[in-house]
């Protein structure tokens, strides 16, 4: 495993109060656990655009392509121009006003797909599922019902089978632009349509527009025919010639006669564009630019300190070299598109790839794998970011291969999974794992710890995704390996119990787990000693775990003995210690002492606010158990004033749509409805 990569990780934490999504993992759920249906989407917000259309050619060459199907297939060569005359249309409609929702989906995986569809949904009906298949479907379900003109594009389909279940409705218009022309990319009101290269006459036409300043240069139209008709590298060879005033026949006789019409313009741009930079540093960018995502790579991935040393320029050049690659058509560079500044053609990357030795791709491969973890914020809030960073990571991993493991596997590549989970794609997450896994046993062996912690990843998050028999056994066959290999007192083994005790409650064995983290403690404090933070961490465990058996007599206790200790050796204010105090009050709630534990919250509270902050998540939390607690002893009014002002807080903090504001205002509203005049009897927990 990397030296800086992530531990394996303990499973610490609790839940309090409403719990949102389909599938949770947590050590144990304290107070009352609500899962919530939320009501159907808001009103819609239109007209409205989602995602990045690319910018149309300069000289973009109308052709005689008809879109006007329902779902129409561009299916084509690379370079051919199918992704521009998707964009040419949208573009089209959207000026026209004939269409009210404008959707660009970059398609190249499912998680791709899925993803754009949840931020389409967020924007779209105002409401954010922490679900992302469900977002989606919610997005699909709003486009069979609506009567508003709609228009989704699907660039660059790489496995049609990706979208199964994903497809748009009837109702609007739908365009796919792909290399594929699969079966199932017809019929069902789908019309495949074949792009080819450019005729001569398009061609020709293409070159007299983007000539159109200097008409003297168009003096050969061979050009067409010894660049193949090919769009993009026409483009490369018109910006060629426009910079070296160069006309068709001069540009012509420049050709490698060795090198394919892409390889040829490829070539000649980018000792043009190092001329224009003055600083040696295109080379190198489109080196890094063409082991990434083609769809789209975020700016300060070439601004990162790993960028620039591998540069050897400051920032000011890098974005120099940028814009002199953009100049000559080899890359797009777009400082306003978020998230997707630079792309660079497929084929551009293509060519990039074949020029290099097997030296200059892993001293490649590994800048561009630095500078993708520089830029990787710890927690990734913006959908379409982590989207993109995911895409950009997989595109290496294509291109790097066995230069991403060694000396051992690159943490990007666990970066990635771990944001696939994060995000809510637990499945998919899953299936990361259990292939990277695969991958590490070839190149590393089945015993390297980073094999090891790709089943640990693998098991984790299959138990999220909702099976958590298939974790137990995971994290039990693992087990196993690990004490084979490092001993029963080692920390990597000490810690796949820990998981493994989790899991077993989370299975329904909650007596199973009680013991297994109790003899965990005692492992522990022998080998680690009892201040130790992982011994510390399991006897919280441990206190739940009891909670869950009902044995709550012993759950206080061990948290009362918790609190002493943490206090002892983190001191009073330690945020595991007030983590601590919150749980003993859960678990005296749990046990019927309703006014001791609220008591408690009430002691909490000012010290959470003191040491983490008024808008702590934490002291949030604090805030609506006390609210609950205070509406279940009698006090339903009382308990409507503090989640309004919960409510506002929240809503500051987190914004008007986050999921936990909406879980309080339900809460609000169904006490709202309890302390109403007429209502009678104790209330219920709601």
């Amino acid at each position: 495993m990397p030296d800086d990569a992530e531990p394996i990780p303990s499973v610490k934490n609790t839940v309090r109060g409403d719990v949102h999504g389909t599938v949770l993992q947590v050590g144990t759920v304290t107070v009352d656990f609500h899962h919530h249906q939320h009501p159907g989407p808001a009103q819609a917000v239109l007209p409205l655009r989602c995602g990045l259309v690319p910018p149309r050619a300069a000289a973009f060459q109308e052709r005689s392509v008809d879109l006007g199907a329902p779902v129409t297939v561009l299916s084509g060569l690379p370079g051919v121009g199918k992704s521009q005359l998707a964009a040419h249309h949208a573009e089209r409609l959207w000026a026209a006003g004939e269409v009210g929702l404008l959707v660009w989906v970059t398609a190249t995986s499912r998680e791709s797909i899925v993803s754009s569809y949840a931020d389409v949904a967020a924007k779209l009906l105002r409401v954010e599922d922490p679900d992302p298949e469900r977002a989606a479907r919610t997005l699909l379900e709003w486009l069979a019902g609506t009567h508003e003109p709609w228009l989704v594009v699907l660039d660059d389909l790489r496995t049609p089978s990706d979208l199964d279940g994903l497809w748009p409705p009837a109702g609007g218009q739908v365009v796919v632009t792909t290399l594929r022309r699969d079966a199932a990319l017809r019929g069902h009101q789908r019309r495949l349509v074949a792009v080819e290269a450019f005729t001569e006459d398009e061609g020709v036409a293409y070159l007299r527009t983007a000539l159109a300043d200097q008409p003297a240069l168009l003096d050969d139209d061979g050009l067409v025919r010894d660049l193949g008709g090919s769009p993009v590298a026409l483009a490369q060879a018109a910006a060629n010639m426009l910079d070296n005033h160069l006309s068709c026949a001069e540009y012509r006789a420049r050709l490698p006669e060795r090198l394919d019409p892409s390889a040829a313009t490829w070539s000649l741009a980018v000792e043009q564009a190092d001329r224009l930079a003055r600083t040696g540093v295109v080379r190198p960018l489109l080196d890094v630019a063409s082991a990434l995502d083609a769809n789209g790579i975020p700016l300060a991935v070439f601004t990162t300190r790993a960028m620039l040393d591998f540069l050897g320029v400051d920032e000011a050049d890098a974005r120099d070299g940028l814009g002199c690659l953009h100049r000559l058509s080899l890359v797009t560079f777009s400082e306003g598109s978020v998230s997707r500044e630079v792309r660079v053609h497929s084929l551009v990357q293509r060519a990039t790839r074949a020029a290099w030795s097997g030296e200059r791709a892993g001293v490649v491969v590994t800048a561009a794998a630095d500078a993708l973890r520089q830029v990787w914020p710890d927690g990734v809030t913006d959908p379409l970011l982590g989207q993109v960073l995911r895409a950009n990571a997989q595109a290496l991993a294509d291109a790097g291969g066995a230069h991403l493991w060694r000396p051992e596997g690159h943490f990007v590549l666990f970066l990635a999974g771990r944001s696939l989970g994060e995000a809510g794609y637990h499945a998919d997450a899953v299936r990361y794992f259990d292939d990277l896994r695969v991958t590490a046993a070839r190149y590393l062996g089945h015993d390297h710890l980073d094999t090891l912690l790709c089943r640990f990843n693998a098991a984790g998050w299959r138990g999220s995704a909702g099976d958590a028999a298939g974790a137990v056994e995971g994290f039990r066959d693992l087990l196993a390996d690990v004490t084979r290999l490092f001993g029963p007192d080692h920390v990597e083994t000490l810690r796949v119990r820990n998981n493994h005790a989790h899991w077993l409650g989370a299975s329904g064995d909650t007596a199973g787990a009680a013991t297994a983290f109790g003899d965990l403690v005692a492992d522990q404090t022998r080998a680690l000693g009892p201040d130790h933070p992982s011994t510390l961490t399991t006897r919280h465990n441990l206190a739940f775990a009891q909670a869950k058996t009902g044995d709550h007599g012993r759950a206080v206790e061990s948290f009362e003995a918790l609190v002493r200790d943490l206090g002892r050796v983190v001191g009073p204010d330690g945020p595991d210690v007030l983590e601590a105090r919150y749980g003993l009050a859960a678990v005296l709630g749990d046990a019927g002492e309703v006014d001791d534990a609220a008591g408690r919250l009430r002691a909490l509270l000012p010290d959470q606010i003191r040491v983490l902050g008024a808008d702590h998540p934490r002291t949030l939390w604090t805030r609506w158990s006390l609210a609950q607690w205070r509406a279940l002893t009698g006090d339903p009014a009382g308990a409507v004033a503090e989640f309004e002002e919960l409510v506002a807080d929240q809503s500051r903090v987190l914004g008007e749509h986050h999921p936990d504001v909406r879980a309080t205002r339900e809460k609000l509203e169904h006490w709202r409805r309890v302390s109403a005049p007429g209502e009678s009897g104790r209330p219920s927990p709601g």
